[in-house]
């Protein structure tokens, strides 16, 4: 029988993978990741970027290089630091990012209407822990 840490985990999963399922964009889910990292941070360098991101700075990169090439960020200039550049979500970007996440909302909010305002409470209280362990 799993014990508690492990039917969390395969809860969210599968959570998760039934959210990524309502993705129709051609970006991968680390790449929308980073998007909303950006929205988040606003501009930023790669390195502060990746820190949220909690991965390595040349995994960043690599997504970073991608998503120019898809216009959906620009590298500027760092206005202190020549040796930087700073990340900032375009036009497209933010456009790309918010039909995403309206799309998964939107199944989620029809999900959530078929459970009782208890339960609705419940998930309200869960969301709030399961934001603590990420921050972690």
């Amino acid at each position: 029988m799993p014990n508690d840490s492990q039917r969390l985990a395969r809860a969210v999963a599968r959570l998760n993978r039934r959210l990524r399922q309502e993705r129709q964009t051609d970006l991968t889910a680390t790449q929308l990741s980073v998007l909303g990292s950006i929205m988040k941070l606003g501009p930023a360098t790669p390195s502060a970027i990746a820190a949220h991101e909690r991965v390595q700075p040349p995994s960043v990169t690599r997504i970073l290089n991608c998503l120019v090439d898809e216009g959906l960020v620009s590298r500027d200039p760092h206005p202190d630091d020549g040796r930087q550049v700073l990340i900032s979500l375009s036009d497209k970007g933010e456009d790309v990012l918010a039909e995403e996440r309206a799309r998964r909302d939107e199944w989620l909010a029809h999900r959530l209407a078929d459970l009782t305002a208890d339960e609705r409470a419940v998930l309200r209280q869960a969301a709030d822990l399961l934001e603590g362990l990420a921050s972690a």
